[in-house]
C-alpha cells in the first residue's frame, strides 16, 4: 500500500543512519507532514469525486483519513517518546508556553475520535450523530494547517499553501452546501 512509503522511507533512512544531524527533528517533520498531507487528501476526495464523477475515489476516503491518523499519531508518540523522553511535567510546560502543541494535540483528538469511529459497524451505531461527528475532519484540517503555520517561524510558504488547499476544498463544500439549500427551500 503506497501509504505506508514514507513510513518505509524514514525506517531505511534510520537504519542507514541518514537522518541528519537531528535524526528526531527529522522524524517529527516527516511524519507531521505526512499527516498533514494524508488529511488534504482525504478532504481532497468529495469535490474530486463531484468535479470528475470518479465514485471510486470515495472509496479510498477513509483509507487516506486512516493513514492521515497513523502519522499523526507517529508525530505525537515521535515528540513525547522521543523528544520529550516522557517527561510529562516538561509536555505540560511546553502545552503552556506553546499554543501550536496544544492545537496540534486537539488536533491529534479529533483525528483519534474520527479514527476509532471509522468502521461501518461505528456508523450504523452512532446513525446520524456519525455524519455529524465526521465533519470534524474540517476543523481538523483547520487546526493542522495551523498548527503547521505557528510552528515555522521564518519561511510560512509551505503552510500558507495548506492553507490556501484546505480553504479551497472547504469552500467547494460551502458552495455546494449553499446551492442544495437554495434548490430544496425552492
Amino acid at each position: 500500500m503506497i501509504g505506508f512509503a514514507p513510513l518505509v522511507g524514514l525506517t531505511f533512512a534510520a537504519l542507514s543512519d541518514d537522518l541528519g544531524a537531528n535524526p528526531i527533528e527529522k522524524v517529527t517533520h516527516v511524519t507531521g507532514a505526512w499527516a498533514l498531507r494524508f488529511l488534504v487528501v482525504c478532504l481532497a476526495v468529495t469535490p474530486l469525486r463531484r468535479l470528475t464523477g470518479w465514485r471510486m475515489l470515495g472509496l479510498e476516503r477513509r483509507t487516506f483519513g486512516l493513514f492521515a491518523f497513523l502519522y499523526a499519531a507517529l508525530h505525537l508518540a515521535t515528540y513525547v517518546a522521543l523528544d520529550l523522553g516522557f517527561d510529562w511535567a516538561n509536555l505540560g510546560e511546553d502545552i503552556r508556553k506553546r499554543p501550536y502543541i496544544t492545537l496540534g494535540f486537539a488536533t491529534f483528538c479529533i483525528l483519534l475520535a474520527l479514527a476509532s469511529t471509522s468502521t461501518r459497524a461505528a456508523a450504523r451505531r452512532l446513525g446520524r450523530r456519525w455524519k455529524q461527528l465526521h465533519r470534524l475532519v474540517y476543523l481538523a484540517g483547520i487546526g493542522a494547517v495551523i498548527h503547521f503555520f505557528w510552528l515555522v517561524k521564518a519561511d510560512t510558504r509551505e503552510p500558507l499553501i495548506y492553507g490556501a488547499i484546505v480553504a479551497t476544498l472547504l469552500l467547494f463544500r460551502l458552495a455546494w452546501a449553499l446551492r442544495r439549500a437554495r434548490a430544496e427551500a425552492a
